[in-house]
């Protein structure tokens, strides 16, 4: 994504959430204070990922830029940058991969 001069460390990724729907299929509006925290989003950008135990190797990620994944409801550490909200995940945190 361009503008995003953020890159993750290690086994971190950089997720950007995609907002749940605000309307039921019935029509029914969901108030702010009603929506779930949303467990969905696309991948912005990912580590190199972590050391194997020896250092001598990285072990690669399963993600990559542009993934959508579903992740761990409250993993991870909410930031702001250049107005967008982001969210910082451990490799960990990621659920699955949506195809």
């Amino acid at each position: 994504m361009a503008g995003v001069n953020i890159k993750p460390l290690e086994d971190k990724i950089l997720i950007q959430a995609i907002e749940a729907e605000t309307t039921t299929p019935s029509g029914l509006v969901i108030p702010d204070s009603a929506k779930e925290k949303p467990q969905e989003g696309k991948v912005i950008a990912v580590g190199p990922g972590r050391w194997d135990e020896d250092g001598d190797k990285r072990i690669p990620l399963d993600v990559a830029e542009g993934d959508t994944v579903i992740y761990s409801k409250y993993g991870g550490t909410e930031i702001n940058y250049n107005g967008q909200a982001y969210l910082i995940l451990s490799a960990r945190d990621i659920l699955a991969v949506v195809s």
